[in-house]
């Protein structure tokens, strides 16, 4: 049975593909405490489900996710729940990476922060011309910390260092160019074409699909632990604490 949940929602289709958008389009998407734990849970789920071999994400609205909700950041003032804030991210990206099921990125619009995180822990990715991808975080004192340990692998070294130390804004066609995702679609044709996609891969034997996801995935888990208390501490900084207040009051 399926879930209820806040910011998700699910629809199955009958050849082996769901379509999971991201519900919180007033606020571009944003990631809060309550869109970790269900992309977590929905992994799960999904996992469990012998009819879904492939899911699709996309964002209701005009964008894809604009990264962290700043409403439940910037109630990060101290190193320790600053780190359990991160864990709670980056595991969920983590959970999108290692789920048997395939996830395809639909990226629509803006897909900042964790938006361009959550692109890197999908298995392919797909955007619509107007989408726009960018590590913001160092606009706030911060660095992304997933980011940080994907883009490497699958962007670069250079074009990670660049995004991460910039905050530049980048394309559909220049996040194609690099390897973020691997085609760019008329907005109003980007679903249908990764479920067309998706439901190739779905009509193979599900074990094989998830057999190959694994082996492709597999890596070494270092850097991830790193990333996480290099992370905390920037977040529990005064700068850092100061940006965000600054925000939020607007």
């Amino acid at each position: 049975m399926a879930t209820a949940m806040e910011t998700l929602r699910v629809e199955r289709r009958d050849d082996g593909t769901a379509l999971v958008t991201i519900a919180r389009p007033a606020k571009l998407n944003a990631m809060n405490h309550a869109f970790f734990h269900e992309i977590r849970a929905l992994m799960a789920e999904l996992d469990d489900d012998d009819g879904v071999s492939v899911a699709v994400i996309t964002g209701e609205g005009r964008a894809f996710s604009a990264g962290g909700d700043l409403e439940d950041f910037h109630r990060v003032t101290d190193t320790p729940s600053a780190r359990r804030q991160v864990r709670l991210a980056i595991e969920s990206f983590l959970a999108v990476e290692r789920a048997e099921t395939v996830v395809i990125g639909a990226v629509n619009g803006i897909a900042y922060g964790g938006g361009t995180e959550l692109t890197l822990a999908c298995d392919l990715a797909f955007a619509a011309q107007d989408a726009r991808f960018a590590f913001r975080e160092i606009t706030l004192g911060l660095m992304p910390g997933y980011g940080l340990v994907r883009g490497p692998e699958i962007i670069g070294r250079d074009w990670t260092h660049r995004m991460a130390l910039t905050g530049d804004i980048l394309d559909a066609d220049q996040a194609r160019a690099i390897g973020l995702v691997q085609e760019v679609h008329p907005p109003g044709d980007l679903v249908d074409a990764a479920l067309a996609i998706g439901a190739r891969m779905a009509a193979h034997p599900q074990v094989a699909l998830r057999a190959t996801k694994r082996f492709v995935n597999r890596h070494s888990p270092a850097g991830i632990a790193e990333t996480i208390e290099a992370t905390a501490l920037l977040m529990a900084g005064p700068e850092r604490v100061e940006r965000v207040r600054a925000l939020v009051s607007r």
